[in-house]
């Protein structure tokens, strides 16, 4: 008796983890979305060192996945959609490919009616559409909180994004979404490295005859700082242990 009670626990187990993650095409080549704001976004040279980390992503996986970057700067989960940004994703979802989506930085301009949603209800709704409507493609969502941004007060690193990561942890717990924290691992990274070092991983660049007056910018990445969010990334997205994780460069 107990025995077949154990075999049905695990096959209840490896059901439901074998749900939340879409089976791959048999070919073994997917496509990578990317929806975000510009932490995430490729950059145009004429703006460098600025750096999206999904721009550097494509170092961290092999040649069956195909990333395809459609973060775009200064957008939130509610301008993504009226632009008909997300339209055009959903259109060219197949089974199999995944949704990277983080959004939350430009959600906050409540200045800003074309942008601006509130965590609990607009932001949330948004997000909860962005995961259903992928799932209906046969695709795989993935969550991912906004990377934190550098502000120091009396030498401790404080919180900017209120409660937009606690929704998108929400939905990721609710829906059984795989979800990649990536405030709390970026925090841990720019505490561990300190309020000056961590300028680096930032846009704090010297005058330049491209930039005359000096950039202080404590949200957007530079390309040292690109390939570290990347690269955390990367990492989580190994240990969730999925089909995806072995296209992942160790």
């Amino acid at each position: 008796m107990k025995q077949s009670f154990l075999i049905l626990l695990i096959g209840a187990l490896l059901f439901f983890v074998n749900g939340i993650f879409a089976q791959q095409p048999t070919s073994g080549k997917f496509t990578v979305f990317t929806i975000g704001d510009s932490t995430m976004a490729s950059k145009k040279a004429e703006v460098a060192p600025e750096t999206g980390w999904c721009q550097v992503f494509p170092e961290f996986v092999d040649s069956s996945v195909e990333i395809k970057n459609r973060a775009v700067n200064g957008r939130s989960s509610k301008s993504f959609i009226t632009e008909g940004r997300w339209k055009a994703v959903l259109d060219s979802l197949k089974t199999g490919d995944y949704v990277f989506i983080q959004f939350g930085h430009n959600d906050q301009k409540i200045q800003d009616s074309t942008r601006y949603t509130e965590p609990f209800t607009t932001y949330r709704n948004n997000l909860e559409r962005f995961v259903r409507e992928t799932r209906e493609k046969g695709a795989t969502p993935i969550l991912f909180t906004s990377i934190v941004r550098r502000k120091f007060e009396n030498g401790f690193l404080i919180d900017t994004h209120g409660n937009y990561p606690v929704a998108t942890r929400m939905v990721a717990t609710e829906m059984n979404v795989p979800l990649v924290d990536l405030q709390m691992i970026t925090t841990g990274a720019v505490t561990a490295l300190g309020e000056e070092p961590s300028k680096q991983i930032y846009l704090w660049t010297p005058p330049t005859e491209k930039f005359p007056k000096e950039r202080n910018d404590d949200t957007h990445l530079s390309v040292e700082g690109a390939r570290l969010v990347a690269k955390l990334a990367a990492q989580q997205l190994i240990l969730m242990d999925n089909s995806f994780a072995k296209q992942l460069k160790r």
